[in-house]
């Protein structure tokens, strides 16, 4: 079931109100940061559990947002509103090297999450065309991958008005150490009226928390 639940912001008593109004209208700005996250312990749960570890990635991802108030930030009828929680836009790539962009309802289960990512692939994924999969709500966020250039900074630089205030997050190419660490470069872009660097941060942290203990995760009870 998608979840399209939210709580409308009450921006008389919201405390990010003047910061809000500083990045929106006085000085629009936002910003990206590229960490290198260590995704041994997932990789190894993804092979062992015969799953994709795309799949686990959007999952993981998803899941650190619900901590993270700030980053479900988007607007309904031009009032401000927080999502409950935010569902995977992601990208796929075709024989011929196009893309398509699908997304997948999150489910707290990862294993009905699984299904509804594998379905939405079977179904979806070699459909041509940029969105074969219409969007169904406004809680999508922007998650996607590139795993054939291991970089330092990725920026996506956004040509119209924003209409929803929520990350995007870009992975990078693998690279596996002589000790065996793997680690995964991971981008996030946000505007500043919704989190500053802080906020983030610590978003980082919750993820590589789950990424070190997926099992945690990925094996419990909805």
């Amino acid at each position: 079931m998608l979840n399209t639940d939210f709580t409308p912001i009450d921006q008389a008593t919201w405390s990010r109100r003047e910061y809000f109004y500083y990045f929106t209208k006085l000085s629009p700005l936002g910003f990206s940061l590229t960490v290198n996250l260590d995704i041994t312990a997932t990789k190894k749960w993804a092979q062992a559990h015969h799953v994709k570890f795309n799949a686990v990635y959007l999952y993981l991802a998803s899941q650190a947002l619900l901590a993270h108030p700030e980053m479900r930030v988007g607007k309904v009828d031009e009032q401000l509103v927080t999502y409950d929680v935010l569902h995977p836009s992601y990208t796929v790539m075709h024989a011929d090297h196009t893309i398509s962009n699908l997304w997948t309802a999150y489910d707290a289960n990862f294993e009905q999450f699984y299904q509804n990512y594998l379905a939405d692939l079977t179904t979806y994924g070699d459909v041509p065309g940029p969105m074969p999969k219409a969007p169904q709500s406004g809680n999508l966020f922007t998650i996607g991958s590139l795993p054939w250039v291991n970089f330092t900074s990725y920026t996506p630089l956004p040509f119209t008005p924003l209409t929803s205030f929520f990350p995007v997050l870009q992975a990078g190419k693998f690279i596996t150490t002589d000790d065996g660490q793997i680690t995964m470069p991971l981008s996030i872009t946000i505007h500043h009226a919704v989190a500053d660097g802080y906020h983030v941060s610590q978003y980082f942290n919750d993820l590589q928390a789950l990424l070190t203990t997926p099992e945690s995760a990925l094996t419990a009870e909805a």
